[in-house]
């Protein structure tokens, strides 16, 4: 395991649970961002306690509602591609789908990573797929900045 730092925020995963949710559609992307994803937590020493898969971005709103519901997490992470089409249907899912993740962050108290990645070709996306190491940082960081205001330490 390895603690990283960020700045001064520290990204100590030691004890965290991280839950993932992500979406088929685009599939041979959405799994290199979930592999990274999981890499990154195992090396900041946090676990992935559960993978939930749905069809696509607007079902993954949905699915991070039910293992916030559920418990035993500290953090979520979404992972999706949305690649433009020729129709207004991509920012429709793009806005959707966003609004949704922030929705059931601020509903259960509980940080998501959004790594729904909106872009404009696939060459886009692949050029970002570090986005999924990405997110498993800002879960670990976000779950222990309301860990630490929970028990009164210092931020």
């Amino acid at each position: 395991m390895q603690q990283a730092e960020r700045g001064t925020i520290s990204l100590d995963g030691r004890g965290l649970r991280v839950g993932l949710v992500r979406a088929r559609f685009n599939d041979p992307i959405t799994r290199a961002l979930q592999q990274g994803c999981e890499q990154r937590l195992l090396e900041l020493g946090a676990a992935c306690t559960q993978v939930l898969e749905v069809g696509g971005a607007l079902e993954v709103p949905l699915a991070l509602q039910a293992l916030a519901r559920a418990g035993g997490v500290d953090a979520l992470v979404a992972l999706g591609c949305i690649i433009r089409g020729e129709t207004y249907h991509f920012e429709l899912v793009a806005n959707e789908s966003g609004a949704g993740v922030s929705r059931v962050a601020l509903d259960h108290h509980l940080p998501i990573a959004n790594v729904i990645l909106t872009v404009e070709n696939e060459s886009q996306a692949w050029a970002r797929i570090g986005k999924g190491a990405e997110g498993a940082e800002v879960a670990v960081e976000m779950a222990g900045l309301l860990r630490r205001l929970k028990t009164g330490d210092s931020v």
